[in-house]
């Protein structure tokens, strides 16, 4: 079993022991503390706090405990059942809420699940503040609220169609262009929200044949639920037969989306936030910004377009905190991420479907022809299992050691950068690995890097 306690959430596996999993006493002293937490500090004078969830087998269970937990804190809840990430965070928005719950474990397994962790903006904790939460928990620092004092739960199952009514009402979305080409597009959406949220995003735009592959929403996830190549032979498969112009896929939570060409090759979930900043870019010129672990193509890109590429450290709440600081108009990370601030600082497939489709319409290209049109760059991505008595610091110490004469980036693990190539370790916030992700103009270049690494660290 496995516990995770992070700046990204509480994110653990279901059944066993208090504190070795997320067992339904983890589940209420973490809630507790959330709802402490904010109720000291958020800067929004409301007692509402929205709470959302994907299709996995124990969400149910755990909705329920975080309900219960919330209203016995004094909270009212909107429930708005269940709900990809990114209409999560809109919903807290609109409610005016002071902070949101999404009950997910993004890409990890069925056993898996989480609770991730909003703001009175709809976007996740920073890392200061989701440390006081991690305090308050372990001091068991919090008070139910009495009997005449309970909150109450409000259920509102209508957000999905507000998310989609606002995606629609972007200025660069263009249904009218998308309605004409007339596109066939196929979806994966293993078995989660995404099943529901992406068909009825692509009719609202106007695509008339959806090819469904793993869209009930049952939890039991089709395969693997990380949307990369490996896991994605189904839809793949089906591409190569020519029975549609582009597919989709999703995570369980919705918050990351990757491509596949007509021809069944992958477009590569890197390349997802290239091709939709570019299309953006050509029509409002700004800077961009993407976590240090993503392709060098988007900087290629913003420079192409005469504009500034900043790199922050991985995870949401970086990139969107550059992303301020910047005032960048489009940015993200390279598993698929997309953020677009003209709608929401958050990750957000079914923005990053509807730009998309406006930019496939528009160049009258095919998918494949798109991709040959940017910088052409591959990623190897592999990772260390972390045991507990793995000394992760003095691995990252001893590999910049290593690379001290090479341009080093430090505020995240280590990258390396060289003229054609880089390569970045970091311990990561969702499981107990280091990444090393590596990048060149070759996959056997890239993958090389990576190994090159690997043998660096086993002599340690």
């Amino acid at each position: 079993m496995s516990l995770i306690k992070s700046i990204s959430g509480i994110r653990g596996t279901i059944g066993g022991n208090p504190g070795d999993g997320l067992s339904p006493l983890d589940i209420v002293k973490f809630t507790s503390a959330y709802a402490t937490f904010m109720r000291r500090n958020s800067e929004v004078k409301s007692n509402v706090i929205v709470v959302g969830r994907d299709a996995r087998l124990s969400g149910r269970m755990v909705l329920n405990v975080v309900v219960g937990t919330l209203t016995g804190m004094g909270f009212d809840v909107v429930n708005i059942g269940l709900a990809t990430t990114p209409t999560t965070e809109l919903a807290v928005i609109e409610e005016g809420a002071c902070g949101g719950i999404i009950i997910t474990a993004s890409h990890n397994p069925k056993q898996w699940n989480a609770l991730k962790l909003l703001n009175d903006k709809g976007e996740f904790l920073t890392d200061v503040q989701g440390k006081e939460v991690l305090r308050i928990a372990e001091a068991e620092d919090f008070d139910y609220a009495d009997v005449d004092h309970l909150g109450r739960e409000q259920k509102n199952y209508t957000y999905l169609r507000r998310h989609i009514d606002q995606v629609l009402a972007l200025k660069l979305v263009d249904v009218e262009a998308i309605k004409k080409a007339n596109f066939t597009v196929a979806v994966d959406a293993v078995n989660s929200v995404g099943g529901v949220a992406i068909p009825k995003l692509l009719e609202a735009l106007g695509v008339k044949t959806v090819e469904k592959l793993y869209c009930d929403p049952t939890g039991n996830f089709g395969h693997t639920p990380e949307p990369i190549p490996e896991n994605l032979t189904g839809i793949a498969d089906f591409m190569k037969q020519g029975k549609a112009d582009v597919g989709f896929v999703v995570d369980p939570d919705v918050d990351r989306l990757a491509i596949i060409m007509e021809n069944g090759e992958f477009f590569v979930e890197e390349y997802t936030l290239v091709a939709v900043a570019d299309y953006v870019l050509q029509h409002t010129p700004g800077s961009t910004v993407s976590n240090l672990s993503s392709s060098r193509a988007l900087r290629d890109v913003t420079v192409k377009h005469g504009c500034t590429y900043t790199a922050a450290a991985v995870g949401e709440v970086n990139v969107t905190t550059e992303m301020r600081r910047t005032g960048a108009v489009i940015g993200g990370e390279g598993n698929g991420g997309v953020i677009y601030p003209e709608l929401h600082y958050g990750r957000d497939a079914l923005v990053g479907v509807a730009l998309f489709l406006s930019l496939l319409a528009k160049s009258g290209m095919k998918v494949s022809e798109l991709k040959k049109t940017y910088p052409q760059y591959s990623i190897a991505k592999t990772k260390l299992e972390l045991t507990p008595d793995t000394d992760v610091d003095g691995i990252l110490a001893a590999v910049q050691k290593h690379y001290a004469n090479e341009n080093l980036t430090t505020i995240d693990g280590v990258k390396i950068d060289f003229d054609d190539c880089w390569v970045h370790l970091r311990k990561s916030n969702t499981e107990p690995i280091i990444r090393i992700y590596s990048e060149a103009s070759t996959m056997e270049k890239a993958e090389q890097l990576g190994e090159d690494i690997k043998k660096i660290i086993a002599t340690l």
